[in-house]
């Protein structure tokens, strides 16, 4: 096995946790993939993966080797299919970060389509709200949603998505419900924060034409979409929130929007991806593709991107 053999074989262990798997995902006989990460390993010096009865996960130097491999491996891919007949048949691996509600409400329920379309694209999808480092993390394309701050990234607007400022009846029934925006201050606010920053998102609404922040009192934040979603839920406060993240709560009476003669701004949607990944026709197949689905949803962009 020579060593880029080895190196996609290396990476692919770290990231299934299995030398059978690795081994039938690439396939090779399993005895082949232990022999060589033996040889790999003699070669580099060092221990790079540890064994155990349940899973197989790499070490301190084999985590780091398998972020240089990652890289490697992309370059090569890139040099490959750039040069090649691949662009209109493009193939490799594709590492996805996901926001973890468009993961799971508008881009996995289609991913099928997307393996039917390009069959020899590989998918390597983590999920999460928080922020990547997607050259040190080798992530090739992220999707998120709010205004893009890293202007070291290419950024395609996906859509713009209204949003809907709401609370559950127990909190209302509580608490009363704001009939001004000015009113937002005496109320309470689920808070939403980065977890690369302490900031408390404020409210926004838009007043007299122009976009205002308001703030709420609160005693709970939290960073996890999911779990700002139910926190409304359990009366805990405000929320504001895209509209079809909860609208199946609006039509069932478990939330209720207020304040719906103050709209909130639309929430930009973006695919996000390094420079260096814009030529990649993996890259780029994934993102008009994504798009597409984000016009089904959401409708065409009123503006430029």
């Amino acid at each position: 096995m020579d060593r880029f053999d080895a190196l996609q074989l290396f990476t692919r262990i770290v990231e299934l946790g299995s030398f059978t798997g690795a081994a039938s995902a690439l396939d090779i006989p399993r005895a082949t993939a232990t022999h060589a990460i033996k040889e790999l390993e003699a070669r580099v010096g060092a221990r790079l993966l540890e064994r155990t009865t349940r899973q197989v996960r790499p070490t301190l130097d084999g985590q780091a080797f398998y972020e240089r491999s990652k890289r490697v491996l992309q370059d090569l891919e890139d040099a490959e299919t750039s040069l090649s007949t691949q662009v209109a048949n493009p193939r490799g691996t594709l590492r996805l970060d996901l926001h973890g509600t468009h993961a799971t409400m508008i881009i996995l329920p289609r991913i099928g389509e997307f393996r039917e379309r390009y069959p020899h694209i590989d998918l390597v999808v983590s999920s999460g709200d928080r922020l990547v480092d997607l050259v040190g993390e080798g992530i090739d394309c992220v999707v998120r949603a709010g205004r893009p701050r890293d202007s070291s990234l290419v950024a395609r607007r996906l859509a713009d998505m209204p949003e809907v400022l709401c609370a559950s009846p127990e909190y209302l029934a509580a608490h009363g419900t704001p009939q001004h925006p000015s009113e937002l201050a005496e109320h309470v606010g689920v808070g939403f924060f980065s977890r690369n920053s302490d900031n408390r998102y404020p409210f926004t609404l838009t007043v007299d034409g122009e976009v205002q922040e308001f703030k709420a009192r609160g005693w709970i934040s939290v960073s996890d979409a999911e779990c700002y979603t139910s926190a409304a839920l359990a009366g805990c406060g405000l929320v504001q929130v895209p509209r079809f993240r909860v609208e199946e709560h609006l039509h069932a009476g478990r939330l209720v929007q207020v304040l719906a003669q103050w709209p909130c701004p639309d929430l930009p949607v973006s695919a996000l991806y390094p420079f260096h990944r814009q030529l990649a026709p993996r890259v780029r197949v994934f993102v008009d593709w994504v798009a597409g689905l984000y016009v089904e949803r959401f409708g065409p962009l009123g503006g430029v991107a």
